[in-house]
């Protein structure tokens, strides 16, 4: 089999989506190396270079040319004798040619339809084009979430049959023990206090820092921030600053992901308090690291975080004070939480997922 992947993302993403094309092919070459893998761009990086070393994985540079992604990449994928296309954020190409092509869209969220104040007219009117056309024109849409198969069907006129749900699984550093040596340099690279509580995600309005801010004012529990910030950040910093918590809040940035994995397995508690997400990746990477997690109750985070994480009502940061209270005070409740939401995280975990992807792509073949 021949599989094409729109792979703009893989090369040129460095979080979210990208994280999400790297790893889907990542896995597929790993599980299923009788396939051919064609990465289709006009220019690669250095970005996934281990993968593209795999003997079945191929970069294919595509014709060039303003909007070549929409009208040629497709055209591209048809020569090289693709059987499958599949476009890894919520677009299709345009135009295709007349040989043979099955055509597959993973939508990750609809977020600029469910929160349309974080989004200019002009780009939920372009996101929404594009992904109604990519909905139609796609033989399956794989759904990365129940969540979002809902909001598929509500917002793009969807038929439930047309869309498949598998999730998606995290970066294999979660997954790996690094090294006490590794983990002693993280420690001190980055001063991290003997004990914290962690986010980890873009530091913006509807992941919902301030509510956790404002949970531990008044207490000493020190809280690690790794995300990049945007305009919201000031407000996070002012109250901060109010509150003389500049010691207590510690923001991290430049993180590799192998340092990443650590500072989750030395946190004491994950808390991602999110007022809406696709999935919710941090929280999988968190109970893979075995570290408990406090989330919201609301979009699809009890799909990601299981019957054995803690939740939350995201609006009230009295709620977020009593369970982070609650669990900072209980050692033995913290790691019966972690040890069982380890169990049932690996449900995400490559190969299920491998399998899946693959399953359908024989599917509508």
């Amino acid at each position: 089999m021949k599989i094409a992947f729109d792979a703009k993302r893989f090369f040129h993403n460095t979080s979210g989506l990208g994280n999400y094309s790297r790893d889907l092919v990542r896995i597929l070459s790993q599980y299923y190396p009788e396939n051919e893998y064609l990465l289709l761009n006009k220019n690669r990086s250095e970005r996934g270079k281990e993968i593209l070393e795999r003997p079945h994985v191929r970069f294919v540079e595509t014709s060039k040319g303003n909007l070549s992604r929409q009208f040629k990449m497709g055209k591209d994928a048809q020569k090289e004798g693709a059987q499958i296309f599949h476009g890894l954020s919520g677009e299709l190409p345009l135009k295709w040619g007349k040989e043979p092509i099955k055509k597959i869209v993973t939508i990750h969220d609809l977020i600029f339809m469910r929160y349309p104040q974080y989004y200019s007219f002009f780009d939920r009117k372009i996101h929404l084009w594009k992904f109604k056309k990519a909905a139609v024109s796609a033989d399956k849409i794989i759904a990365i979430s129940e969540q979002t198969k809902r909001d598929i069907i509500t917002y793009l006129k969807v038929p439930e049959t047309k869309i498949e749900v598998i999730y998606q699984g995290c970066h294999k550093a979660f997954k790996e023990q690094q090294s006490a040596e590794f983990i002693q340099l993280t420690k001190e690279k980055f001063n991290l206090p003997e004990r914290f509580i962690l986010n980890v995600g873009t530091i913006e309005d509807r992941k919902n820092l301030l509510n956790i801010v404002k949970g531990i004012n008044g207490t000493e529990i020190p809280l690690v921030v790794v995300g990049r910030k945007t305009n919201y950040y000031k407000k996070v910093e002012a109250f901060i600053r109010k509150n003389k918590m500049e010691k207590q809040v510690l923001f991290l940035e430049e993180v590799s992901m192998d340092e990443l994995a650590v500072i989750y397995k030395l946190a004491d508690i994950f808390v991602y308090p999110s007022f809406f997400e696709g999935f919710g990746i941090p929280v999988i990477e968190a109970l893979f690291s075995k570290t408990a997690v406090i989330t919201s109750n609301v979009s699809c985070l009890p799909e990601a975080g299981g019957e054995d994480s803690v939740y939350v009502d995201p609006k009230s940061f009295e709620d977020i004070r009593a369970k982070i209270k609650f669990l900072w005070e209980n050692g033995s409740e913290r790691k019966r939480r972690a040890e069982k939401s380890f169990t049932f995280v690996q449900k995400f975990n490559d190969e299920p997922i491998a399998a899946q992807l693959m399953d359908l792509y024989k599917k509508i073949l």
